[in-house]
């Protein structure tokens, strides 16, 4: 790959290409969080219900005599009912409450909006089961759209299915901003759900493999904070919009435009390594051309690698046999693919599915829905920066293991003690655990993009994104059924997070190793000692001995074509 100019750190088009389309997506992700934000809200006084003598009434008085008064405001829910007001006679004292008859009246903005699905639709009190429901079948559109585009990824090229979910994306996202009804609000997200994870599974496989070993982490994590700034432009864009509809539409758009820009190669090329594995060579010597002309490396020592890397593909696709596709379900008859892929999906589904425990305890301290989310985004943040700073130093293994080892300590911790620790010790421990489980959740999917070898990639790691997801969704799954589940579901990612802190050791060591191209190779792979740093590969030849069995017998004609060349000698 350094002889083509791929194994190196991306520079120009190519880190625009790999990097600037995470912020676009971030947008369309964090979407959910300003639509389905329910504002502070009551019941609209019906004067029906009153007596006669106060019908008359008006302004605060008004309310006074319709709406019961709480402890934190006026009642969301409830009006007051009297007595016989329908015969005229009726009561001036209420003896008791009922439902709202005329609408809500809502404290408006709500994240920056003007209006969202709960005020378009009143998705509260009775009917609020509504925004868990959307907000899950969202996120179970990701977990499709990642499944099905891993699969795409490993059968038609990362590419392909980038620039198809990209461009999925945009009429969804416009069937979204033009909805008539709940219903299809749910189903135009649940299908724009999965065209944006299709998106972001492609480009971050594609991404990975066009690294070398030492690059690939800060590559990844880079790749990370554009995902971050993404989030962070919401807020201000929803100030922008003041409506939802238009709030979609702009993110739409955005989307439209990345699509319109990222139909140009030059910006994401066709991953070579995944075309060596399965010996499309033609493909990869025309992908490893452009390559290395974007790359610019005009050293005779590089040109002189570059014509023998071409000259051996060249005589390699002479008679070579037909393109060889692995399906997802060969992960299933392997063992140590199928146990690494298991035990990080089940590490990103805890790091994903025991956030919602730390995120409940700050509700009371973050009441207002800008302060939650800046906090939330912000943790990923920290979460992203000490991955960064310690994945490469100290090996992926060790850092997922020190993360769960801190997500579940924190858990157990106010699981137990709660009620008798003070206030700012449980927003500290809510804080660590948020960050910890922020950074099991973005190592475990790393982790897997590097042990999981390059003709199953896609495949293997979309199982692993989707448990990510299904873990996110326990969340609005147990909102659904009024917060009831709440203490089952934190004792149960509590158990769970011990479990894994176990099978995390039974893990290998990716840091500073190639990528594992065939079966073969992924399951060549053994578990080290925990602190034994296994020696550094940071130049990697392409063609790997397990990829693609070597012929030189046909290497005479291409070696007279490099001699009669007018390119510089190489020196020895």
């Amino acid at each position: 790959m350094a002889a083509a100019g791929g194994g190196s750190r991306p520079r120009g088009c190519r880190a625009a290409g790999g990097w600037a389309p995470c912020a676009a997506l971030a947008l369309g992700w964090a979407l959910g969080w300003a639509l389905g934000a329910a504002p502070p809200h009551r019941c609209r006084p019906d004067p029906a219900l009153l007596p006669p003598p106060l019908r008359r009434l008006g302004g605060a008085a008004l309310l006074r005599a319709a709406v019961p008064r709480l402890r934190g405001g006026w009642s969301p829910c409830q009006l007051y009912r009297y007595r016989g007001t329908g015969t005229g006679t009726g009561s001036a004292r209420p003896n008791g409450t009922g439902p709202c008859t005329r609408g809500w009246h809502y404290a408006l903005p709500a994240a920056g909006l003007r209006s969202n699905l709960v005020t378009q639709w009143d998705l509260v009190c009775t009917t609020r089961w509504k925004v868990p429901l959307e907000q899950t079948t969202h996120l179970l559109g990701w977990v499709l759209g990642s499944v099905a585009a891993g699969l795409a990824c490993d059968r038609f090229g990362r590419r392909p299915a980038f620039v198809v979910s990209l461009v999925l994306a945009v009429p969804l996202g416009l069937g979204v901003a033009l909805a008539i009804n709940f219903i299809m609000v749910v189903v135009a997200r649940l299908l724009f759900g999965a065209a944006l994870a299709g998106a972001f599974l492609s480009l971050y496989v594609a991404r990975l493999e066009l690294c070398d070993p030492p690059h690939r982490l800060g590559v990844t994590m880079v790749a990370g904070f554009f995902w971050i700034a993404g989030e962070l432009l919401l807020p201000g864009l929803a100030l922008l919009c003041r409506d939802w509809r238009v709030l979609q539409g702009a993110v739409t758009m955005i989307l439209a435009l990345l699509a319109a820009c990222w139909w140009c190669p030059a910006l994401l090329l066709e991953s070579p390594r995944w075309l060596l594995a399965t010996r499309q060579l033609e493909r990869a010597r025309k992908t490893l051309q452009a390559l290395a002309q974007s790359s610019g490396s005009g050293s005779n020592d590089g040109s002189c690698h570059h014509e023998s890397l071409l000259a051996e593909l060249e005589s390699l696709a002479e008679g070579s046999l037909p393109p060889q596709y692995h399906a997802v379900c060969e992960i299933f008859s392997t063992r140590v693919i199928w146990k690494n892929a298991v035990i990080l999906g089940f590490a990103a589904f805890i790091g994903s599915g025991i956030r919602h425990c730390f995120t409940r305890n700050l509700s009371p301290h973050l009441p207002r829905f800008f302060s939650s989310y800046f906090v939330l985004v912000g943790t990923e943040a920290a979460a992203c920066l000490f991955v960064c700073l310690t994945a490469e130093c100290f090996g992926r293994r060790a850092v997922l293991l020190l993360c769960t080892v801190l997500t579940g300590i924190s858990s157990l911790l106010l699981l137990a003690l709660t009620q008798y620790l003070l206030d700012l010790i449980v927003l500290t421990l809510s804080v660590v655990g948020i960050t910890a489980s922020h950074a099991v959740t973005m190592l475990s999917i790393f982790f897997a993009s590097e042990v999981l070898p390059t003709v199953v990639r896609g495949a293997g790691l979309g199982l692993v994104v989707g448990a990510s997801f299904v873990g996110k969704a326990a969340a609005p799954i147990t909102a659904i059924p009024n917060s009831r589940g709440f203490f089952l579901h934190h004792v149960v990612f509590a158990s769970f997070a011990i479990l894994a802190v176990l099978s995390i050791m039974l893990l290998p060591e990716s840091q500073g190793r190639g990528l594992p191209q065939s079966l073969q190779d992924g399951e060549s792979q053994r578990r080290p000692p925990l602190f034994h740093r296994p020696p550094r590969e940071d130049h990697l030849p392409l063609l790997a001995p397990h990829g693609i069995p070597h012929d030189y017998s046909r290497l005479a004609a291409s070696a007279k074509r490099m001699l009669s060349s007018p390119s510089p000698p190489c020196e020895t």
